[in-house]
């Protein structure tokens, strides 16, 4: 070994602290690669009630504003920082102000936990759309703002399909990883698993609901109006409402992609979402009815033994908006070298003043060509 390669240390499990945690599927993807989550934070009542069912009792439920101004140093340091700030201002599905939302600027709270605990590094999830809000303007304010923070931190947003890592799910989200330059960890995201990019065939739907029926808890089968059942004899497997002819009275037009999506069981679903109408519950197929949560759950990469708290609306809601805890994983186990050691130290310093001077488009670019960041400059 290489006298400079930092000696590998107990096999401690890093510590994380959680934002905007919901549900839990993004901790969920850490604690099963052995991570520790010893505080965490989110707004909503029933997405709290289910973390602590299943996470346990380091769920606090609250105003994050209110957390920030009172109480931040009653809150145990961390190792690392997670959280998905909410994404409904930057959402390419519904109107998006951005940075000018209500909800857009939540992602200063997460900056203001950076600031204050200093962890070795932080993940950060979030919508495709985050990429064009703002005319690309809100991205390039929350990266700079990111790696601003003293004493300085070297930001890696890309984009993920989380199919390509094992999800039986096309979900599209950015990552943005942020490591402090002091720790000399030469981060890179890690390369997928799955589909024409990996080494293993996409995981299908159909695979992924197999003995689905036998699970007792979150499965109920929702109500249907007679109309939908008659609209959906008309979509083909993996269709949606196109499929409906023009010339039929249940004819619809106009609408988003998910409207009348049905499954198709020989490839990943398309994105499992949280809100909206009975259009956009998500189809069966070859059944003519809307797929249970736990088939939403499956879909998502949730294990069998997580329950969900809440009404079926409610619960539908929080699988919609959770992270694939698969999704995850592979992160996860590129970060742990990390906080457990074993890795090669560079000088991250000379890394960090370039990264000031190219767009975040041009880092982005680098990163998706797989280009080493510290030699194209």
């Amino acid at each position: 070994m290489k006298k400079n390669i930092i000696s590998l240390k107990t096999q401690k499990r890093p510590k994380i602290i959680s934002l905007f945690a919901g549900c839990g599927g993004l901790d969920l993807g850490f604690h099963q690669q052995g991570y520790d989550v010893v505080w965490a934070n989110d707004f909503n009542e029933w997405a709290a009630k289910t973390y602590r069912h299943n996470l346990g009792n380091v769920m606090h439920c609250g105003d994050i504003e209110k957390v920030v101004t009172g109480k931040m140093k009653s809150i145990p340091a961390c190792d690392l920082i997670l959280g998905g700030f909410p994404c409904q201002d930057f959402s390419m599905i519904w109107k998006r102000p951005g940075l000018n939302g209500e909800r857009g600027n939540l992602y200063k709270s997460f900056l203001r936990f950076v600031a204050a605990k200093k962890p070795k590094a932080f993940v950060a999830e979030n919508v495709k759309g985050l990429l064009t809000a703002n005319n690309g303007k809100a991205i390039e304010q929350i990266v700079t703002d990111f790696e601003s923070i003293s004493p300085g931190y070297i930001v890696k947003p890309k984009l993920y399909n989380f199919a390509d890592y094992g999800v039986p799910q096309f979900r599209e989200r950015v990552l943005i990883v942020g490591v402090r330059i002091d720790t000399g960890f030469d981060f890179y995201h890690p390369q997928p698993t799955h589909g024409p990019k990996g080494s293993k065939p996409y995981v299908s739907s159909g695979a992924a609901l197999e003995g689905v029926e036998k699970i007792k808890f979150n499965n109920e089968k929702m109500k249907i109006a007679p109309k939908t059942v008659k609209m959906l004899k008309l979509i083909s497997e993996g269709g949606n409402f196109t499929d409906i002819p023009a010339d039929s009275p249940y004819y619809v037009k106009g609408m988003i992609s998910h409207v009348y999506r049905r499954i198709h069981r020989g490839e990943p679903s398309k994105t499992i979402i949280a809100a909206g109408g009975g259009g956009t519950w998500g189809y069966h197929y070859p059944e003519l009815r809307p797929l249970t949560n736990r088939e939403r759950a499956r879909l998502q990469s949730f294990p069998d033994d997580f329950e969900f708290i809440g009404s079926v609306a409610e619960v539908r809601r929080q699988i919609g908006n959770a992270v694939p805890p698969l999704g995850v994983t592979a992160l996860a186990k590129t970060l742990m070298p990390l906080f457990r050691g074993g890795y090669e130290p560079v000088n991250l310093r000379l890394v960090y003043q370039k990264f000031k001077e190219i767009s975040v488009k041009k880092r982005m670019e680098c990163i998706v060509k797989e280009k080493n960041l510290t030699g194209v400059f």
